[in-house]
């Protein structure tokens, strides 16, 4: 029984530094970090950078995999969202700046010339799902 144990809790190891190793990858190979600083024109802070993406991660995964409730006031919530909305419109953002997907699709589907209106309607899209989700599914 302890030898299961004790499998069940290397494959998870390994299992995580895998899935870990390869989002670091993600964002280090495609250059999304970087450019997250670029465009927020925050490079004097990037010492914090680090610090703040392991807590991040480590805070993430606590709330993952604990039965943890975070009962807050709106405000704090409201808030809590705003942030998570920003980073991963930034983070969404970097990535289709890094891969040129924008400008890939407007050509392959023909809108060259509406481009605005693609990008507006992706932003749109994007704000009428999360509040939709946010209104029906977390409660």
């Amino acid at each position: 029984m302890l030898l299961i144990k004790f499998a069940e809790v290397f494959i998870g190891l390994a299992s995580g530094l895998a899935v870990g190793s390869g989002f670091i990858a993600f964002l280090m190979v495609l250059g999304i970090i970087p450019r997250l600083i670029q465009l927020s024109r925050s490079m004097k802070l990037i010492y914090l950078y680090v610090p703040c993406v392991i807590a991040g991660s480590l805070f993430g995964v606590y709330l993952s995999f604990t039965a943890t409730t975070w009962d807050q006031p709106l405000i704090v919530l409201t808030l809590w969202g705003v942030f998570h909305g920003i980073f991963v419109g930034m983070l969404a953002a970097a990535l289709t700046e890094v891969l040129n997907v924008i400008p890939i699709l407007s050509k392959r589907i023909g809108v060259d010339k509406q481009l605005l209106w693609l990008l507006m309607a992706i932003v749109f899209g994007k704000i009428t799902g999360s509040i939709f989700q946010w209104t029906f599914f977390v409660k």
